[in-house]
């Protein structure tokens, strides 16, 4: 068994409001600074750390783990996830 770090990152899908971001975005403009970005998505992670055979198991585990306790609502958010040897 080899262990890994397991980052999942939840976000919302493209045309779902974000107001954090928005929030974000509009304090940077007000402020007259950083006028290079135009736009800010927030996001959750969750980092996990597993012990399994390979990537792939232990990749296929967290996405079994986040499906089974709904850590995201499939209707408005995607999910990443990244698998990292430690």
């Amino acid at each position: 068994m080899r262990t890994f770090n397991v980052y999942v990152t939840i976000e919302n899908k493209p045309g779902i409001s974000d107001p954090e971001g928005d929030t974000i975005l509009n304090d940077l403009v007000l402020k007259g600074t950083h006028k290079t970005v135009t736009k800010i998505k927030t996001a959750k992670m969750l980092k996990f750390t597993i012990k399994e055979k390979d990537k792939k198991t232990a990749k296929s585990i967290v996405q079994e783990i986040c499906d089974e306790l709904r850590i995201y609502n499939s209707m408005v958010s995607i999910i990443s996830i990244d698998v990292f040897d430690i």
